[in-house]
């Protein structure tokens, strides 16, 4: 039967819960445990798919199309185990199911209260689905909880795992409460009080934490260790320091270094046995702390003010640079500098080994980015257009080089050359799908995983090794094949195309170094030791590049 860890935060918020979850779900891997990781989010909103980047940074979109929360990329990244929609849940869903649910008088005339029924909504969603995608029952299956312990919100959450915990029964469950230990400078001194206080308050809501994970900048002492331990109730061996690592993915190696995993297994009564096997993880960061060059990658986008909204576009840049041993430098540049007649298009691109044009919603920005794409093409610098970033290179292609002027995007409003549209049907994994201009915003996309056949003599099917792909969605808009003719004789060939041959995929320009735009987002399959082909590619085309300078 799976084993439950249960994660909650204290004190503040961005401790970096998802990042510790997904470090000891890759060490309970790597010591042979199948295991599946969890986001329980209090938001009222049903998923963060109608949430600006700048709320809630992005959103990252499961195989099953559900639109869930960044904290699931780094399970993926972590472990290599695909998230389902059962892995996000929202106080919202529940809300929605519960309500739908008395509305059909599925209560039978009772009063629908928190406790029991919200309560037994969160439980029921902790406990489905424990068995892998191989069907094997799964060993360990963490829950984080996210917010911070004392936020209203996540007063039925606290009080759902209290009721499993208890309902489990020892050797079933534990909980790992994340804190801070901050360090005041003018004292020369780490704090301990906060972790105390927040201690105190998630155990007065009935769930004592067995491990503590104290975020802290500077090295934490053993009597500091020794006095968190005596006032928390808990082992010194429980007291896990975490201090920032020079990458995410030096985590793992610094939590096992501190014993993060073992002191978790003892918590279950599990005698921690043999060392894992690490050595995925220090050829990882062996390769990310030797690099053998650097290379600049420019990111023209519209939330460039907020990384968390370009999440896994940056770690997939990353893995583009492990698998070419390089270091990425990131330049992140706003599209709208590149609007109007003062916008140095040259001084901010001509530094750059290559240029990535990212997904986005709305006509702000749209022609900044087109005239990166025109940058990129005429200069023959490596380009990389993802999803808006496809859309706006077709553009960029119908106005310079087919000829038609007006073309433009009826996301933008009405156009007289709907290059790109709005797409109103597709097939589907249940069947054909409809959509209205006027219909709801949330969930109405084309999400998910789909696949496309690539023409056998592309560039594209070079780099995957393969003429038939699978990969994520998450659009409303697309090229409009009616124009495909005129954009193949400005050289914009149409490389790629879903199954039925209606939807375009991929285009690419052969006669360019490396120019590849994509509907879909391969950064969400990216792995640190995996790399995405098209980033490893993408960052082998802009080492070429920065040689040629």
């Amino acid at each position: 039967m799976a084993r439950y860890i249960f994660i909650t935060g204290g004190v503040v918020s961005s401790l970096g819960k998802g990042l510790m979850a997904a470090s000891l779900a890759a060490l309970l891997q790597a010591r042979g445990y199948r295991v599946r990781i969890r986001k329980f989010d209090p938001y009222l909103n049903v998923d963060p798919g109608t949430m600006s980047p700048y709320q809630h940074g992005e959103v990252y979109v499961t195989d099953d199309g559900a639109e869930t929360d960044l904290d699931l990329g780094h399970y993926e990244r972590f472990t290599g185990v695909a998230a389902h929609q059962s892995d996000n849940v929202t106080s919202g869903r529940i809300y929605q199911q519960i309500i739908q649910r008395e509305r059909r008088g599925d209560y039978l005339g009772a009063t629908v209260q928190v406790v029991p029924h919200v309560t037994d909504a969160i439980k029921a969603f902790a406990q489905a689905d424990t068995v892998d995608d191989d069907g094997q029952e799964l060993d360990f299956v963490l829950c984080e909880i996210g917010g911070t312990v004392g936020d209203i919100e996540s007063l039925p959450f606290i009080e759902a795992i209290r009721q499993l915990k208890n309902e489990l029964g020892r050797g079933r469950s534990i909980s790992v409460h994340v804190t801070l230990v901050p360090y005041i400078a003018a004292a020369g001194e780490l704090k301990t009080k906060p972790t105390q206080h927040s201690v105190r308050e998630i155990a007065a809501l009935g769930v004592a934490p067995d491990v503590l994970v104290c975020r802290c900048e500077h090295p934490l002492p053993p009597s500091e260790r020794a006095k968190i331990a005596q006032f928390c109730n808990v082992p010194a061996s429980a007291v896990i320091p975490a201090l920032d690592a020079k990458s995410i993915y030096a985590v793992p190696l610094q939590y096992h270094a501190e014993g993060l995993d073992a002191e978790v297994l003892r918590a279950f009564g599990i005698e921690p046995g043999a060392s894992p096997d690490l050595s995925r993880w220090t050829e990882i960061v062996e390769r990310l702390f030797n690099p053998q060059g650097t290379v600049t990658i420019g990111v023209v986008g519209k939330y460039v003010g907020l990384q968390d909204a370009y999440k896994s576009l940056n770690e997939a840049l990353v893995h583009g640079g492990i698998a070419n041993r390089v270091k990425v430098d990131v330049r992140w540049i706003d599209a709208e500098l590149f609007e109007g007649e003062d916008g140095d298009i040259a001084g901010q691109l001509e530094p750059c080994d290559a240029i990535l044009v990212p997904g986005a919603f709305g006509e702000r920005g749209a022609e900044g980015k087109i005239a990166a794409i025109r940058f990129a093409r005429e200069r023959k610098i490596p380009y990389f257009g993802i999803c808006f970033g496809m859309q706006m290179a077709c553009i960029e292609g119908a106005r310079d080089l087919a000829g038609i002027a007006h073309a433009s995007s009826t996301e933008f409003g009405p156009t007289e050359e709907p290059v790109v549209g709005l797409i109103t049907e597709w097939m589907g994994r249940e069947g054909l799908e409809k959509r209205a201009a006027e219909g709801d915003l949330g969930g109405t996309m084309r999400l998910g995983a789909y696949e496309a056949s690539l023409a056998g003599n592309s560039v594209v099917a070079s780099i995957y090794g393969t003429t038939t792909i699978s990969e994520r969605h998450r659009h409303r808009y697309e090229v409009n094949t009616h124009y495909r003719e005129a954009l193949e004789k400005g050289g914009l060939v149409f490389s790629g195309l879903s199954p039925d041959g209606t939807l375009p995929e991929i285009v690419e320009r052969p006669d360019h170094p490396w120019f590849v735009g994509v509907q879909f987002h391969p950064e969400l399959k990216s792995k640190p030791f995996d790399p995405h082909p098209l980033f490893a590619s993408f960052i082998g085309a802009a080492v070429k590049q920065s040689r040629l300078v």
